[in-house]
């Protein structure tokens, strides 16, 4: 398990949620049900994963909600483009709400891939060490059995 608050990313994640909640009280009422609700919980649903993964205890659960928020943090890239273009979305606030998704999505891609990498090296030391005791006890059986035919002949 990993304490989420010690991750820049969950951190810029939080603060990009907060941002679109502020930029969304402003989109048309007829949206709230729609487009305002989706862009809301697809947002937030970035740190969610992100908490949940940090909750699990292994590395390959942690990878599995780091790539949930990736998929995410796409979504609501999406969802700005769309605000915009229907000029819900002044294009100022797009840029930096865009700059900030695509900084989350490059932080989650960097994440995965250290914890993808740990844990292979983790798993490669595994074997070796599971390899060295095959070895030790295949050499154990041998001398044994050795020396049980030195000790019957």
């Amino acid at each position: 398990m990993q304490n989420y608050k010690e991750l820049k990313v969950w951190e810029k994640a939080h603060h990009f949620t907060l941002k679109v909640f502020e930029m969304t009280k402003y989109f048309p009422k007829d949206e709230i049900y729609s487009l305002t609700n989706q862009l809301r919980r697809i947002s937030s649903s970035i740190p969610a994963n992100i908490v949940e993964g940090c909750g699990k205890n292994s590395q390959a659960e942690f990878t599995h909600f780091l790539n949930i928020a990736l998929g995410a943090a796409s979504e609501a890239e999406y969802f700005l483009i769309l605000s915009k273009d229907l000029n819900y979305l002044p294009n100022d606030d797009f840029l930096k709400l865009s700059e900030n998704i695509n900084e989350i999505k490059a932080m989650l891609i960097s994440l995965i891939n250290k914890v993808r990498s740990a844990r292979t090296t983790y798993h490669v030391k595994r074997i070796t060490q599971n390899e060295i005791i095959r070895r030790l006890s295949n050499q154990q059986h041998q001398h044994c059995t050795g020396n049980r035919l030195l000790r019957v002949g």
